[in-house]
């Protein structure tokens, strides 16, 4: 449905206007405003449906109508994610590198691919992708689910965490999992990935066999965590996102082995 190949001399076709990190709603309160001649901001996407797709951020505060990613993720069918995904974490990009971090200076957009480029010291740079692993801890049938104090009340979910300079993905989820709740994991294997734009994360998922259930929270990061099974869920994350995923797969997998 929508292709990331940039269309190079298109100046109409669909748009997404973008203000704050708000999406205004567009024809039948979807992403997309109506076909259209594109304003001279506007930034290229790729293709939606072999029309041409670009964004435009605005100036000033959103309406009052317009929606955060979070609120578009819950109404828009999962073959628009990547769309969405994809203008949240351009429009971030476009709105905070529009200077050369080197020197200052305003820097030009390239129109063939995602760059800004400075006039003066040819520093470039490109969206930023920060690369986080996200992990299911199983014990037998169990699997462990923690709280965030950021989560809405009842919800629990996976661990997750930013992998550091000097890290492999399997180094941080073992990392990331002791430090979280204290325990520490044997065998881990990799599922896959999704983007996730809050802001810029690519999320690499993992089922991490877990040494044993005793759980020491940090008390930081985490405000809660405990043992779940089949039979005795809490409120899950949304069906859209990885971390339900890796649920949803253990949770089939656990089906299949009690039939």
């Amino acid at each position: 449905m929508f292709r990331r190949d940039l269309p190079q001399d298109a100046h109409r076709g669909y748009l997404i206007r973008m203000a704050q990190e708000h999406i205004a709603p567009g024809e039948g309160g979807g992403l997309l405003q109506a076909f259209q001649e594109w304003p001279e901001s506007a930034v290229v996407l790729g293709w939606w449906q072999d029309i041409p797709v670009a964004l435009v951020v605005e100036e000033g505060a959103p309406g009052a109508d317009w929606l955060d990613g979070r609120a578009w993720l819950a109404r828009l069918p999962e073959s628009q994610f990547a769309l969405l995904s994809t203008a949240l974490q351009v429009g971030s990009w476009w709105r905070n590198h529009r200077f050369c971090g080197r020197c200052g200076t305003p820097a030009e957009r390239l129109k063939h691919e995602f760059a800004m480029q400075c006039p003066v010291c040819g520093h470039r740079n490109y969206p930023r992708i920060s690369p986080c692993i996200i992990t299911l801890v199983t014990h037998g049938d169990a699997m462990l689910l923690a709280r965030s104090p950021r989560f809405p009340p009842g919800r629990y979910s996976t661990l997750a965490g930013f992998i550091e300079p000097g890290e492999s993905a399997e180094e941080a989820v073992r990392r990331e999992v002791y430090e979280e709740v204290g325990i520490a994991v044997g065998r881990v294997s990799y599922y896959r990935s999704q983007a996730w734009p809050f802001p810029h994360s690519l999320m690499l998922g993992f089922f991490a066999e877990a040494a044993s259930r005793r759980i020491r929270i940090d008390g930081e990061e985490i405000a809660d965590a405990a043992w779940f099974s089949s039979g005795s869920l809490p409120q899950l994350p949304p069906p859209y996102s990885i971390s339900r995923a890796l649920i949803e797969t253990h949770l089939r997998g656990v089906a299949r082995q009690g039939r």
